[in-house]
């Protein structure tokens, strides 16, 4: 055993330089999700300036997320076979000089056109990141590992919708200068992840790695059971993530009249600072429970998802006076959601062989945010003009009003916990076939290092 690595009551290994490395993946993440929620932050005056429908902002977030889902699969391949820090940091580079430029959009193509570039450069992020995670890690403690990375999304939410609306207002009402200020610490980030020591693949399992390339890649991930249904989940859970995260604000500033700084700050509470206990205390449990039963982690998850999809739609359910009782129950009902992420990204490390994380997830991602982070926005975009339109014809009204889209919103936003709902349920079923797949990745990764 190397002097920088240690030894775990499993047999496996962690890195010494893991938490160091951590540190700046976590801060990374953040970046990641800081940059994307600035358009959902300032919707409403970038609709206001263009004169766009819901649905034309449902298309901009979904162009994002469409090329975000395909450019991570070529991404997900570099990471399995070229220095993923290399592929992290030229993501880092490519995404921030976008933003930056998103801030001097001049219609909404350029707009349009601008985001799609700033996905191709955030698609690098979770393929490269989570497999280096994947090997600084043992699985006994990959649970906790992942809940610290993926508190980028909650602080990166929390900083976006707390300090955004206040960058707008301290600029002039301008919603340009969020963009423009954001890009500066990417670059400083890409200088700091090229001096990462990279661990060796497959490092932290207890059995070695061949390092021969795997023919069919794509092929041999789709086999495994599990990841279908972990896709399946994924599809849904980003549904309700976009969907819900995405028109927050917007929901705020309709239906409970409230203006851009204000509901900017309680979406800030609603769906990210439930993430910081979420990912920290949910994380410990769901490793405690892993370790009492192989499939306590995923119980856990779908379990924790079916009592999101309760809560998020009790919120739902109250009138534009009750914003109090509404804040309360859509921030329990996230805080179960957060469970997802803790539950569903060690359970692909544990039926995928370290030479394939990389892909895997990018397909894992290019599921979910294909047919879940893209459509969700423009369905519910959809669903409230439909929905403000039938509430303006049932008033018998000839003109569309504020206070009808406000109506047309909030009856959309059920497809939140409808999307919850089904994330729970295909968590179950990844629950069924986790151990058999789990036992086939070690027996496939001891013959190919008794082969090598």
């Amino acid at each position: 055993m190397t002097t920088n690595q240690m030894i775990n009551n499993q047999g496996a290994v962690q890195a010494n330089n893991a938490w160091r490395v951590m540190i700046i993946l976590f801060l990374v993440n953040l970046l990641n999700f800081f940059d994307r929620t600035i358009p959902a932050v300032v919707f409403e005056p970038i609709r206001l300036e263009f004169s766009l429908s819901d649905v034309q902002l449902g298309i901009l977030s979904a162009a994002f997320t469409l090329v975000y889902a395909f450019a991570g699969i070529p991404l997900g391949r570099l990471s399995d076979t070229k220095s993923r820090k290399k592929v992290l940091a030229s993501g880092l580079v490519v995404w921030s000089g976008l933003t930056a430029a998103t801030g001097a959009a001049w219609n909404y193509t350029s707009l349009l056109l601008i985001r799609i570039g700033v996905g191709i450069g955030e698609a690098s992020c979770a393929p490269a990141a989570t497999s280096i995670i994947g090997d600084l890690f043992p699985s006994n403690k990959r649970a906790r590992a992942m809940g610290i990375y993926m508190l980028g999304l909650p602080i990166g939410l929390i900083l976006a919708f707390f300090t955004v609306g206040a960058m707008v207002k301290a600029f002039d009402n301008s919603w340009r200068a969020p963009f423009l200020l954001a890009a500066i610490p990417g670059f400083i980030l890409a200088l700091f992840v090229l001096f990462i020591r990279e661990p060796k693949r497959g490092a932290a399992e207890v059995v070695a790695v061949s390092e021969d390339p795997i023919k069919q890649p794509i092929k041999k991930i789709l086999q495994i059971k599990t990841m279908w249904w972990i896709i399946a989940s994924g599809i849904m859970v980003q549904m309700a993530g976009y969907s819900g995260s995405g028109f927050m604000v917007v929901l705020l500033q309709r239906f409970f009249e409230l203006p851009l700084e204000e509901a900017a700050v309680i979406t800030g509470g609603i769906v990210g600072v439930t993430g910081l206990l979420a990912l920290t205390l949910g994380a410990q449990i769901a490793d405690h429970l892993h370790q009492k039963s192989e499939t306590g982690r995923l119980n856990y998850g779908a379990i924790s998802l079916i009592l999101a999809a309760v809560l998020t739609t009790f919120s739902l359910q109250q009138d534009n006076t009750a914003l109090t009782a509404f804040a309360v129950l859509f921030g329990l009902g996230w805080l179960l959601y957060y469970n997802y992420f803790t539950t569903i990204y060690p359970a692909l490390h544990d039926v995928v062989e370290p030479r394939l994380r990389g892909t895997a997830m990018a397909i894992y991602f290019a599921g979910q945010y294909l047919l879940g982070g893209a459509i969700g926005p423009v369905v519910v975009g959809y669903l409230s003009d439909t929905f403000s339109l039938a509430a303006m014809e049932s008033a018998g009204a000839t003109e569309m009003t504020e206070q009808f889209k406000a109506v047309g919103l909030h009856d959309a936003m059920y497809l939140v916990p409808v999307s919850l709902l089904m994330t729970g349920v295909f968590i179950f079923f990844a629950a069924r076939t986790y151990h058999k797949d789990h036992l086939a990745m070690i027996d496939q990764m001891k013959t190919n290092s008794a082969s090598a």
